[in-house]
């Protein structure tokens, strides 16, 4: 998954990877408890200036990036815009009635959805799987043969979609890709399932055994490629994030656009 992805790296590419998970874990559950549509209008625009600006790839892949998760806006906030309950109706035609608090409720439940996911943007952007596994066992403790077996997963993903690939010309070759019908989705279920199946049992045979031999089993003392540890970028980045927090939360407070301060009344 790393590919061309992770060539221009700014500070938040060196951040200890399980801190950063942490602290993303921390901030997505705050997300839940603000009801504020202020404050998540500021918190939603601070996470945007961030994923723009310090997730270190270019502007192209991060605005095609962004395409799903402003569907995902529009559509989870319309649904609550139009079948929404409230007392100041704008608008009402049919199942369709639209509120003064559907709207704002809609337009809060969507900006919550695009906070999430310039989170989760951040974080994959910036994270290495290899690195991210190397800190939670060093870190956090985590098993190495749970660690391990993870980046195997990984890079396994690949060689299944090689086998797929393979599997689809030399159905393409001999004329099945080319029928239609219910008869031939079946036929193409049970032609790329039981050999691609078949295959990852056996890698996966193949890699316990070898773990299993580099005594993975055991509770031993390991020794790691890649040491990760603690730094001053770590207290920064927890530094940067309690701002947009606390900053977001003032001017929500301090400055809000809309006089609505409770969402789910």
């Amino acid at each position: 998954m790393q590919w061309e992805l992770f060539k221009n790296e700014t500070w938040m590419h060196h951040i200890n990877p399980s801190l950063k998970l942490l602290g993303m874990i921390a901030l997505f559950i705050s997300l839940l408890f603000i009801h504020n549509i202020n404050i998540m209008v500021y918190l939603t625009a601070f996470l945007l200036l961030v994923y723009l600006f310090l997730t270190g790839q270019s502007y192209k892949l991060k605005l095609i990036l962004l395409i799903p998760f402003f569907f995902l806006f529009f559509t989870s906030a319309i649904s609550m815009i139009f079948f929404g309950k409230g007392n100041t109706t704008w608008w009402q035609f049919g199942l369709i009635h639209i509120t003064e608090e559907s709207f704002y409720r809609g337009v809060h439940l969507g900006l919550r959805s695009l906070s999430i996911a310039f989170i989760g943007l951040i974080f994959a952007l910036t994270t290495k799987p290899v690195f991210l596994f190397y800190s939670l066992m060093q870190q956090w403790k985590l098993s190495p043969k749970y660690a391990y077996s993870f980046m195997a997963g990984f890079r396994l993903l690949p060689m299944i979609a090689e086998e797929y690939l393979i599997l689809r010309k030399a159905l393409l070759i001999r004329g099945v890709e080319q029928k239609n019908g219910v008869k031939t989705l079946l036929k193409k279920v049970y032609y790329y399932s039981i050999p691609l199946l078949s295959q990852s049992i056996r890698r996966a045979h193949r890699i316990a055994v070898a773990m299993e031999a580099k005594r993975f089993n055991q509770k031993a003392k390991r020794t790691f490629y890649y040491e990760l540890s603690y730094s001053l970028r770590d207290g920064v980045f927890v530094l940067l994030f309690v701002m947009v927090l606390g900053i977001a939360t003032y001017l929500g407070i301090h400055y809000p656009y809309i006089d609505s301060t409770n969402v789910r009344y």
